[in-house]
């Protein structure tokens, strides 16, 4: 099958693992991509968003800014135009995002078959926390994609509902989790660690729930080490956290970790934290713990209950309960027999359902003769 793989990604983070990962799978499954987005994407490093993006965020009002996401239409169609000209696709496969219009053109007007990966309701998203001026064109704008889309592909059950709920069809819904590459991560061998080592990797941002971890850390007892793996805006706060705590030399900031060092990382982490989670995201440090065999600790909600299972795949917790966290992380410290049940169940949930990027690659070209 030949795709052409369509996104508007500004930065290298979370989403670019998804694309790029995806794409390999698509490649090594045989079929032929091309990938088409902004010009400045290849130029920027993991961890980063492009420096002039930024800038001009910050200095347009906000309605002229959005009126400027529209307007970035106009070549984005021309490009895709020019590659789907060239490259004679079988599908049009698009990372959906706000504003973004030129894929729906495209596959309109050449009459390809047009597939929408949706991760995000992303209007809503932003009217919540990003200060959403054109409220009702943004969500005229999404709706519009997502109606017009021959196949969606929704991270979760949950998020599928609000997609549903706008008039999409079921039955032009998929829900594909996010994955891993698990070649990528070894057995995990048994911990010859004398004390359990708590850990977190991601974008350091304070929707994640840090701040109340390292409250729970600085009031107990028992001192645990903290490997917190990342780079964010929140990482300033959290330090002077730990240093009003006086526990520097329990809590460590590794920095932004390489993705080929990910596997090594966690390796080195017993308990793995999810403290906070979106209501319908597809969390990818999840997938990662899991794959690593960490014991893992997250929020009991309904978006990851679809991948995670109390006391059969990790420890859940009441959301925003964080004695109930600190509760499920003693009780793990306290029992490595309990963190390795946990740990290998974890992976091999991912084998048995094949949550893997490999696993997506084959639903989502399965979906297209259906």
């Amino acid at each position: 099958m030949r795709i052409l793989y369509s996104h508007r990604i500004q930065s290298r983070d979370g989403q670019s693992v998804h694309v790029e990962d995806l794409v390999a799978a698509f490649r090594a499954a045989g079929h032929e991509v091309m990938v088409v987005g902004p010009s400045f994407y290849d130029k920027t490093g993991f961890g980063a968003e492009t420096t002039w993006v930024a800038r001009l965020r910050a200095i347009l009002p906000g309605a002229v800014g959005e009126l400027a996401e529209l307007a970035y239409n106009i070549p984005a169609w021309w490009r895709l135009r020019q590659a789907a000209v060239a490259f004679r696709p079988d599908v049009i496969y698009e990372r959906y995002n706000l504003y973004y219009l030129a894929g729906m053109w495209v596959a309109r007007e050449r009459r390809i078959p047009f597939l929408v990966e949706v991760n995000a309701p992303l209007a809503e998203e932003r009217i919540a926390h990003g200060g959403l001026r054109l409220g009702a064109l943004a969500r005229w704008a999404e709706r519009a994609v997502w109606r017009a889309a021959d196949r969606i592909f929704a991270v979760t059950h949950v998020l599928g509902a609000r997609i549903t709920a706008v008039g999409v069809a079921p039955d032009r819904l998929i829900i594909t989790p996010n994955g891993i590459d698990l070649a990528r991560f070894h057995q995990r061998t048994a911990s010859r660690r004398p004390r359990a080592v708590l850990g977190f990797i991601g974008f350091v941002r304070p929707w994640h729930g840090l701040e109340p971890v390292i409250d729970e850390l600085g009031r107990s007892a028992e001192k645990f080490d903290f490997v917190i793996a990342g780079e964010g805006p929140a990482r300033s706060t959290l330090e002077a956290m730990v240093a009003r705590y006086g526990m520097q030399s329990h809590v460590h900031f590794a920095g932004l970790v390489p993705r080929d060092a990910v596997p090594g990382f966690l390796a080195g982490i017993d308990i793995a934290l999810q403290p906070r989670a979106v209501d319908y995201a597809s969390p990818l440090k999840l997938f990662e713990y899991m794959a690593a065999g960490c014991a893992i600790v997250a929020p009991d909600q309904p978006n990851l209950r679809e991948i995670l299972v109390d006391d059969e795949t990790a420890l859940l917790f009441e959301p925003e309960n964080w004695g109930a966290l600190w509760s499920c992380i003693a009780r793990l410290a306290a029992d490595p027999a309990l963190r390795a049940r946990l740990g290998a169940a974890a992976r091999a949930e991912i084998i048995r359902r094949d949550l893997t990027w490999a696993g997506n690659a084959r639903r989502i070209v399965g979906s297209v003769n259906r």
